[in-house]
């Protein structure tokens, strides 16, 4: 008879598709990152280095832990991107595994404090702390099956939480969703679809959504039956999500987490037999060796500890004071524990900005975007999971004065007509010649209904709000 609490099976299988997900993630980012924090880039990592020293002294390497002090030369961050997909690749054909987990927590770190702005997402570290866990999986290892169902119980429910601290509107009058598919960064055809659908349907959805990530996540640390139910909720609301957003592999994780909710004999009615036998006859991780487990305990005691300050802060908007505070920073920028807050706002309208630039200061071109609302018939393309991390960016610039520094770096690159960034657009209207001026306007976007889509083929509408007051013009 099959015993209902082995994970061997589950361990096997969360490790190969991790590893998928973290070839996903060094890839997308890999065709971007000399565009964002490259030499010519938007955010040059090597002013980041050079500042942290100046702050931080011989703290810098804790503060800003990346292999980045070493090189942080163009060809040295290409390279750590294709390094990431080899070792991921290493890691799903089960070769030295344990080392190629280190490798690409480690690689994964560097590249998300080398990012900055455009790395500070709740994917990125969501990936670095699932996968740091990783590093001390094996088969029936309680502590961390426990910590990832901690990681996921957390993920889930500071989502909700935060929903209800925001004071937001949409979340506390049940009508968030009556705006997030018009709203959010990158909407793809299933979000015009979804905005279509009565009022009514999306209030329900609205307050399912937040049943689902503030009681559900309870159910996680109770009996099998229960994890069960807290599993398929979960996986059902996130291929919703996957139906209507672009949100890269950030759901797909999700969904990955949720195994550790299942046990090998609920999986095995799951999976094909001719899998379950693949991936045990690998072995992956199944070595239990005695450093793995004195390191697994302190770790796990630091991560629980950490974590629950975080909730704590959270809940109380108070951040952790004097010494501890800092020891608490510097912990956090491992990225072992993280706070989580999916969209604890939704936004009533959606600004989409327009730059365009000139050569001769009266006739001005517009530069396009390969994946932000532009044209008005322009495709909802699906690019999940590829991350464009430059057009979910722009998203943001119109929400507060903390975006735009970035932003201004970004039209700066634009007058220089740097290759690696424009190369990020569709198009650029000045291939040989850089521009002398650019400027932005700021639009209000609307999806069309059903009527308007049929007569135009438009998936959008828009209203003209004049140039975008904070940056209304840069000039050589």
């Amino acid at each position: 008879m099959q015993q209902e609490n082995t994970y061997e099976l589950v361990s096997a299988l969360f490790i190969k598709l991790l590893a998928v997900i973290y070839f996903i993630a060094f890839a997308s980012f890999s065709s971007q990152i000399t565009a964002l924090i490259g030499q010519h880039g938007i955010l040059p990592v090597t002013e980041l280095l050079d500042n942290a020293t100046a702050e931080f002294g011989w703290k810098r390497f804790i503060a800003f832990p990346t292999v980045f002090w070493i090189n942080a030369g163009d060809t040295a961050l290409t390279a750590a991107t294709w390094l990431g997909c080899a070792f991921s690749v290493l890691v799903f054909i089960n070769y030295r595994t344990r080392f190629s987990l280190v490798a690409l927590y480690l690689l994964y770190l560097s590249i998300y404090h080398a990012g900055q702005t455009f790395m500070n997402f709740q994917w990125d570290y969501l990936l670095l702390e699932a996968g740091f866990l990783a590093i001390f999986l094996t088969p029936n290892s309680r502590i961390i099956i426990f910590l990832y169902r901690w990681l996921l119980f957390r993920l889930r429910f500071l989502s909700g939480l935060s929903k209800l601290l925001s004071n937001d509107p949409g979340w506390a009058g049940l009508s968030a969703l009556t705006f997030y598919f018009e709203t959010q960064p990158l909407p793809h055809a299933g979000a015009w679809y979804a905005h279509q659908l009565p009022e009514w349907i999306l209030i329900l959805a609205t307050a399912a959504t937040l049943l689902i990530e503030l009681v559900v996540p309870f159910m996680m640390f109770m009996s099998r039956k229960y994890r069960f139910i807290a599993a398929w909720l979960t996986i059902g609301l996130q291929l919703l999500i996957i139906l209507t957003s672009n949100h890269n592999w950030f759901n797909v994780l999700t969904i990955i987490l949720c195994l550790f909710l299942f046990d090998d004999k609920a999986l095995r009615r799951i999976i094909p037999e001719s899998v379950g036998a693949w991936l045990l006859e690998q072995k992956q991780l199944s070595a239990n060796p005695a450093y793995l487990r004195v390191m697994a305990y302190p770790f796990a005691a630091i991560i629980l500890l950490v974590s629950s300050i975080q909730i704590w802060e959270m809940a109380s908007g108070v951040r952790m004071p004097g010494t501890p505070g800092q020891v608490l920073n510097y912990i956090e920028r491992w990225a072992l524990a993280n706070k989580y807050h999916v969209f604890p706002t939704v936004n009533q309208r959606r600004i989409e900005l327009v730059i365009e630039g000139s050569i001769d200061g009266v006739n001005w071109l517009p530069y396009k975007f390969r994946y932000k609302p532009g044209e008005l018939n322009k495709p909802l393309y699906v690019v999940i999971p590829h991350q464009p991390r430059l057009d979910w960016m722009v998203w943001f610039v119109p929400l507060g004065p903390v975006f735009i520094d970035w932003f201004e770096n970004f039209l700066a690159t634009l007058l220089e007509n740097s290759p690696s960034v424009t190369a990020q657009l569709e198009y650029n209207p000045f291939p040989d010649t850089p521009p002398i001026a650019v400027r932005v306007h700021a639009f209000e976007y609307a999806f069309t209904d059903v009527d308007e889509q049929a007569a135009s083929g438009h998936w959008w509408k828009r209203q003209y709000l004049g140039l975008f007051e904070p940056a209304p013009g840069l000039y050589r």
